[in-house]
């Protein structure tokens, strides 16, 4: 019960703020008193965490919020969530987290090609990576390439030295981050170097067929629409691609023409399948959904009023015009 209530009841004191009912624990015991629905849907919530304690899984706030989302939502009980296990590794379990990351594993499940776009932080990637990783290993690919274009993020890093993998490394690292994450880093280097798991920049993919591959296209909201046409007729047989991207953050000058033209073309075909995040689905730090909300909210109402001749003496930039 300790593990369910959190330290000093700050799980319990969550759910309490977030629900009218009467919670009240004793012992091994909690009495749920209030409307019937509620009642119902805490039910679950309770339940939830107990299963998550009896398998020793420990519970932090974020855990309990995305739980409390989840049963507010008639889209996803919470067990299936739990049941719902991608990947294990060094005894972490790899699962959707949210009902959005839910329709997404879903997705690439019963669809040859999908599309993933939201914000930063929903698990596009690392769940592309975890169901790339799973299909290797149930033998239902014999290889993964995992790709990006190599566009620099709003900065001019001038000339490299090195060879070509040394040069483009610092642009495909974060593929490897998820990679090494969630696989054993002797034997994924060992597949790397073997060519069964190739990370690859996106220019690299022109003339190829991949048959029997897990593709994965990511940061593809910098690919041009010459690109998005030449990676998606990549395409062969037994293959699976999953095209991940940020529209919000594109570092091309002409914006992410080619991941919206690639929807806008392709959404009325069949065995393509098309997921949106949003900042519910954000499972990074709890302030990251409130950085791309404010954000979000900025854009939506125009951008920034002019500053005052005295805020930009003082550095200053305040949204509503007044000083601090």
């Amino acid at each position: 019960m300790t593990r369910i209530v959190g330290t000093a009841d700050e799980l319990l004191h969550l759910i309490e703020n977030s629900f009218h009912a009467r919670i009240t624990v004793r012992g091994n015991h909690v009495h749920i008193v209030g409307d019937s629905i509620e009642v119902q849907t805490l039910s679950t919530i309770f339940t939830d965490l107990i299963h998550s304690a009896e398998s020793n899984q420990e519970l932090i706030a974020d855990d309990v919020r995305r739980i409390i989302e989840t049963s507010r939502s008639a889209e996803f009980a919470p067990h299936e969530l739990r049941s719902d296990v991608i990947l294990t590794h060094k005894g972490r379990v790899i699962r959707p987290k949210t009902s959005g990351q839910k329709r997404y594993v879903d997705a690439i499940r019963h669809n040859t090609i999908t599309f993933a776009t939201g914000v930063a932080g929903t698990g596009k990637t690392y769940l592309a990576m975890a169901m790339a990783l799973a299909a290797f290993q149930a033998k239902e690919v014999d290889r993964i390439i995992l790709t990006r274009p190599i566009v620099e993020a709003g900065e001019s890093l001038g000339f490299l030295p090195g060879t070509l993998t040394e040069k483009v490394d610092p642009y495909i690292r974060p593929l490897y981050d998820a990679l090494y994450d969630m696989f054993d880093a002797e034997r994924a280097n060992a597949l790397i170097a073997a060519g069964t798991i190739e990370i690859v920049p996106l220019a690299f993919m022109r003339g190829r067929t991949l048959n029997n591959c897990f593709i994965i296209l990511d940061e593809a909201q910098n690919a041009t629409p010459e690109q998005m046409k030449m990676f998606l007729t990549r395409l062969g047989y037994g293959s699976k691609m999953v095209i991940t991207g940020d529209m919000s953050q594109t570092d091309l000058p002409q914006g992410a023409e080619g991941l919206r033209r690639a929807r806008r073309i392709l959404r009325d075909v069949d065995d393509i399948a098309f997921c949106d995040f949003s900042g519910r689905d954000v499972i990074r730090h709890p302030l990251v959904a409130d950085i791309v909300a404010a954000y979000s909210s900025t854009e939506r109402a125009g951008g920034f009023p002019p500053e005052t001749g005295e805020q930009r003496a003082n550095g200053e930039e305040v949204s509503d015009g007044s000083s601090r």
